[in-house]
């Protein structure tokens, strides 16, 4: 099997084969056909790339196969954004009257699609403690239908065994999809432990360069067949131009992503080390509980951690704020590091209540970008030393 920088170079060439070095852009709405038969093939063919770009695109089809050679999967295909994978992947597999098993620590997006969505539509669920093996196994009901997991998870780096959760849902015949967007499958490969379908916001270190809403899911053909057929209703369709900048994108992330994981890895150790700090949550950290399970499933621990601060809200923003080089906002995956307060970002999709029950107010997620390591850790510790002077108050938990 070539290597992964050139399977992110060569993956796609035989999918719309041509004879210009970099893909071109297939701006169109519409494909037409050389004749009836040709054009009703067309119209029927699961996840095509010439009929009508909703249906499919050259630009897709070329994403789809280079993200699918990446997580070792039989197929792949894209959407709008990461959340638009999430829920067209859910409606096309749960009806009324499933149920569906999610993790207590997760991206708010997807509690609010777990907590608030689901149920609307007759579809119960439960939320279970990951860092616990046998809690998804001890979950399962005869109406569970599908398993949702995200590891590392956001934005409190907590990790999800995924051989414990596919070995019982296949056992059970229950669809287990993993988020692996902070991992990217450079550092974690969910197929290879025997999870189902992997979705990513490709907005993020798939794109790397915010300048792109996408998303994508990975898996088998028959799976990705019945999302397909239920994305057709919704119309999240990537545009043309978008899923081109994904694939420019994709070509530098074997690239970029050890560099986020080398900076990652040397924030959380300058940070664990600052009496401001309460704790860092990175997996990459010999103190995170499960760094042994991290290092069996991950070949690198990414470029987010999760910092929480002694003085609580105060002092974390005020850590905001003196930052030099990443700045306040609710990516990451890009070349530049954000920083973001997970509690405030969360209020446009989760309750005040909900909020408070899945992360710590005193809680930073620093996504490190592709920066010079020495130039990243001098600022933050500087952010750090900045409102240490203030930070007195027992952390807040």
């Amino acid at each position: 099997m070539p290597g992964r920088s050139t399977i992110t170079v060569h993956a796609d060439r035989e999918v719309h084969p041509r004879r210009a070095v970099a893909p071109p852009i297939h701006q169109t709405a519409a494909f037409s056909a050389e004749d009836a038969q040709t054009f009703a093939d067309a119209a029927v063919e699961r996840r095509g790339s010439d009929f009508y770009t909703r249906f499919g695109n050259p630009n897709h089809a070329q994403v789809a196969a280079v993200v699918a050679a990446l997580e070792n999967t039989e197929a792949a295909m894209v959407t709008a954004s990461g959340m638009a994978a999430l829920t067209t992947a859910v409606l096309a597999l749960v009806s009324a009257g499933d149920h569906v098993i999610g993790q207590r620590s997760t991206y708010g997006g997807t509690a609010s699609v777990l907590l608030n969505l689901l149920p609307r539509l007759g579809v119960s669920t439960t939320l279970v403690d990951q860092t616990d093996p046998d809690a998804f196994a001890n979950a399962l009901t005869p109406r569970t239908r599908l398993i949702l997991v995200e590891t590392p998870s956001n934005p409190l780096l907590r990790i999800t065994d995924l051989r414990a959760v596919a070995g019982p849902a296949r056992a059970h015949n229950v669809v287990t999809m993993a988020d692996n967007t902070f991992a990217t499958p450079l550092n974690q490969r969910p197929a290879d432990f025997g999870i189902d379908l992997v979705w990513h916001s490709a907005t993020k270190y798939l794109n790397g360069h915010a300048d792109v809403s996408a998303g994508v899911l990975a898996g088998p053909a028959e799976l990705l067949d019945r999302v397909w057929n239920v994305g057709l209703l919704t119309g999240a369709t990537l545009g043309p131009v978008d899923a081109w900048l994904l694939l420019r994108g994709l070509r530098t992330l074997p690239l970029r992503v050890p560099r986020h994981n080398a900076n990652g890895q040397a924030l959380a150790q300058a940070l664990s080390k600052h009496p401001a700090v309460a704790g860092v949550h990175y997996p990459g950290l010999a103190s995170h509980p499960q760094h042994r399970l991290a290092t069996d499933q991950m070949s690198g621990f990414g470029g987010v951690l999760g910092i929480e601060f002694t003085g609580g809200f105060e002092t974390a923003d005020a850590f905001l704020g003196a930052l030099q080089y990443p700045r306040r906002s609710a990516g990451l995956g890009g070349v530049e590091s954000l920083a973001v307060h997970p509690a405030s970002m969360w209020r446009g999709m989760l309750s005040e209540q909900q909020i408070g029950e899945a992360v710590p107010p005193g809680l930073i997620r620093l996504a490190a970008g592709i920066e010079d390591t020495a130039d990243l850790v001098a600022d933050v510790l500087a952010a750090a030393d900045a409102v240490s002077a203030t930070d007195t108050k027992e952390p807040v938990r």
